[in-house]
């Protein structure tokens, strides 16, 4: 079974920051851009776009692939960016050619092709079948940047399929390609069983990604937030955007106060990048 192994002295010690890059003028303007929706600009204050995409290096002309991008935050940039500087954007979607893949999932595949349909709005969003029984992300060494946005605590409880996304980055990446990993850190506080309230601690996720084959190359503070206290009865998904005020997200307390949580805001989050190391 694949365990995230605490990572040794040495490595907890490590430090890496990044040096100060200059956004581009057509990421800070898909970013300002009217194709995006109202939602998702209500939450540049908590995701910093243009400042986290700098970061992770995003640049023109790349290819790049998001993973399970939900309702398309990244998606609204992401695309129309590459389309004004002659990039190519993929996301992950249901896989299609799974036997077993629920109706569900199928309409929400179709929900989110419908969704950013409009080319001449979005760029051509291209969409790769993603799964437990998925085939390659695309050709071998053919992407420029893989992102996941707070997945991984959603992967690492099935250690056969967090072992597949990660092999199957590692082969879609060019040498010395980027993995873009945002996720909810538990730090100081250790992780849940199960990682069953979305934080996972940082030592976690990168001796997971280092036993992939990929090499830590920076880390940065832009979307943390030291007013989140990791204690919360229904785990990361108490605070925005989820909100939940009962167990599983199931129904609504009217009852349940809220201001509490909705103070802290969105989660604290490390936000790192790999590099395709071997």
């Amino acid at each position: 079974m694949h365990r995230l192994a605490p990572l040794g002295a040495v490595v907890l010690a490590l430090s890496v920051t990044a040096p100060a890059v200059a956004a581009d003028a057509k990421l800070q303007a898909a970013v300002a851009g009217a194709q995006r929706s109202d939602a998702h600009k209500a939450r540049d204050a908590a995701r910093r776009p243009v400042e986290t995409l700098t970061f992770w290096g995003i640049k023109p002309k790349q290819t790049v692939i998001e993973l399970s991008p939900g309702s398309g935050y990244w998606t609204e940039i992401l695309s129309p960016y590459a389309k004004a500087t002659g990039g190519t954007y993929y996301a992950t979607a249901a896989d299609l050619n799974n036997p077993n893949l629920s109706e569900a999932a199928k309409a929400g595949r179709t929900a989110f092709e419908k969704r950013y349909a409009d080319t001449a709005k979005y760029g051509e969003v291209k969409l790769v079948n993603f799964g437990p029984m998925s085939g390659p992300l695309g050709a071998p060494g053919s992407a420029d940047v893989v992102i996941t946005a707070r997945n991984l605590h959603n992967w690492a409880p099935n250690a056969a399929f967090l072992d597949k996304v990660l092999k199957d980055v590692h082969a879609v990446l060019k040498p010395g390609g980027v993995f873009a990993v945002e996720e909810h850190r538990a730090d100081p506080k250790p992780s849940a069983p199960n990682w069953s309230t979305g934080y996972m601690t940082e030592a976690e996720v990168i001796a997971a990604l280092e036993k992939a084959g990929f090499k830590l190359q920076a880390k940065s503070e832009v979307n943390a937030n030291p007013k989140d206290t990791k204690d919360h009865p229904f785990g990361v998904w108490t605070l925005p955007p989820s909100r939940w005020t009962t167990a599983g997200g199931r129904g609504s307390d009217p009852n349940f106060d809220r201001t509490k949580y909705d103070a802290i805001g969105e989660s604290d989050r490390m936000t790192l990048r790999f590099v395709k190391a071997r």
